[in-house]
């Protein structure tokens, strides 16, 4: 994984983004994806999806394709950053 271009989506709880995140991360709740839908397909593509350990991550990015939003679920939020700096 590269960092080239992914903008990275935390869909942990506001308190645990808070607790630590990867750099440049943006923060959207689980329970707030299907409300920003729009947000998320206007964000600048491809989309990593990340949380603390990739069961979020991928129930969102589940919901995000059904509509039309093309993302990946990269696990946990740790390995995301472990894999970032050693790309």
């Amino acid at each position: 994984m590269k960092n080239a271009g992914y903008t990275i989506v935390d869909v942990r709880s506001p308190m645990e983004f808070q607790g630590g995140h990867v750099a440049g991360s943006v923060n959207i709740p689980l329970q707030e994806v299907p409300d920003r839908v729009q947000e998320f397909a206007n964000m600048p593509q491809p989309l990593l999806l990340c949380c603390a350990s990739g069961n979020r991550s991928g129930q969102a990015v589940a919901y995000l394709r059904q509509q039309g939003v093309e993302c990946e679920n990269g696990g946990g939020w740790m390995e995301v950053n472990y894999r970032l700096q050693h790309a």
